[in-house]
């Protein structure tokens, strides 16, 4: 296949869409429990750390991949393999690639439906007056209830594909120009919200001031890998997007941006949330319920709690929406790359992953009990190997292509920071980023 003729129309569409790719569940509805479970600043400083040294190394060489290619992942591997006079069985990396982001899609469309749900639930007033005890209950019948889960999942995905098959620059580009800045500014109201009450200043010591006590091997490897995972890095997606990237653009200065926009996302979503939870007394270490029975808990007592809540409900649609967009790119991407036209390629991705994200609603009612691996059902299963195993697995060969593989004249080019950010870049993927990978790889698979 030729090169791709599609780019973004400006540097800022570009760092929009890296944006929207890496802004999503992770940011919103995992990084806040994560870091309760994990004791707050201790966990974030670790987490920062790890961005900077794990993250944004290999999130570059994904990129530049990409970039140098100008193709779809795959294609873009074994036409660069091939000028390094390697083997081109590298494009099974890109394949690889989309397995992962297919089977992280399937439940990405599921959860992302019970945003949708709890919006909608928001606004009609169900969580006014609601007792802890009937929220809690609320939702358990919710999941175990598969035509509403169904519904949802089903919406989400026709939301997100829509866009999908109109393509990069009337598509992608035109709804990351206009969701990412309303995404912030919606944050910015509720980190606003977030100073009036009287839980804020607990919640700013606990994200801000971290205890030695609380760093243990384990709260070390979870920020590693919520590090890689909030970056959506290691699933060829970005190498798609890559392959779209202007001409000329500092790849280190537009990662950069994005790494700053990404944590600043976590960081806000952190402050109104937490502030919310220490105001009425709530523990922060509620787990993966946090955003959908403990929030709706805590503002069923504060004044106008259903304008708020609905917000934070529009917030994680928004912010999962732009993510689900930039989760099935690279997989039309792909088939585009073996001829398909968009339209049919959009369509064959979109029933595969409604299908599979079926399993992951029954997950919950009809199949609640049937154990694919290692006692998980299929939900846990493809809600966790995928992020946990693959991501790494990916990042890894990706960085070991990128710094070993690739021509080094033709990664200076696509990286664009000169000899000495080359060097630097280099050592630090090499020496830094691949021995990471290998400690999240090997903690995931123990």
């Amino acid at each position: 296949m030729n090169e791709t003729l599609e780019r973004w129309g400006s540097q800022r569409a570009f760092i929009l869409a890296v944006t929207g790719a890496a802004v999503g569940l992770g940011n919103i509805w995992r990084f806040p429990y994560v870091a309760g479970e994990n004791g707050g600043a201790a966990f974030l400083a670790l987490y920062v750390g790890f961005v900077v040294l794990l993250g944004l190394p290999v999130m570059m060489a994904e990129i530049l991949i990409g970039r140098a290619g100008r193709r779809s992942p795959s294609q873009s591997l074994a036409h660069l393999a091939r000028q390094a006079g390697q083997s081109t069985h590298w494009r099974w990396v890109g394949s690889f690639g989309g397995v992962t982001v297919f089977l992280i899609l399937s439940f990405y469309s599921v959860v992302s439906g019970w945003s949708i749900e709890y919006l909608v639930a928001t606004i009609n007033g169900s969580f006014v007056d609601a007792a802890p005890d009937q929220v809690a209950a609320d939702f358990e019948r919710f999941l175990a209830d598969p035509l509403r889960m169904t519904f949802n999942h089903t919406l989400f995905l026709l939301l997100t594909m829509s866009v999908v098959a109109a393509g990069v620059s009337n598509g992608l580009e035109k709804l990351n120009n206009l969701m990412m800045p309303l995404l912030y500014v919606l944050l910015a109201v509720l980190v606003f919200h977030a100073t009036t009450t009287v839980g804020f200043a607990q919640a700013m010591d606990w994200l801000f001031t971290p205890e030695l006590s609380a760093v243990n091997p384990g709260v070390v490897l979870n920020a590693m890998g919520h590090a890689f995972f909030t970056l959506a890095v290691g699933a060829c997606a970005l190498m798609a997007y890559g392959a779209y990237m202007p001409d000329h653009q500092s790849l280190p200065r537009a990662v950069g941006m994005v790494a700053i926009l990404d944590i600043t996302v976590a960081l806000l979503s952190g402050i109104a949330i937490f502030s919310v939870v220490f105001s009425q007394g709530m523990d922060p270490a509620a787990g993966p319920g946090l955003m959908f029975v403990t929030l709706p808990i805590a503002f069923a007592d504060m004044p106008l709690g259903s304008v708020w809540l609905g917000m934070f409900f529009l917030l994680l649609l928004m912010a999962t929406w732009t993510s689900s967009i930039n989760l099935a790119e690279p997989m039309v991407a792909g088939l585009q790359g073996l001829g398909w036209r968009r339209s049919r390629a959009t369509a064959l991705v979109t029933v595969s992953v409604w299908l599979l994200g079926l399993l992951s609603v029954l997950s919950f009612s009809t199949l609640a009990d049937v154990h694919w691996l290692a006692g998980r059902n299929f939900f846990e299963l493809v809600s966790t190997v995928p992020s946990d195993v693959f991501l790494p697995l990916g990042g890894l060969l990706i960085a070991i292509f990128a710094v070993w593989v690739l021509p080094r004249d033709i990664a200076l080019r696509a990286l664009d920071a000169g000899p000495n950010g080359f060097r630097l870049w280099r050592a630090v993927v090499r020496y830094i980023s691949i021995p990471l990978m290998c400690l999240v790889l090997i903690s995931s698979l123990i």
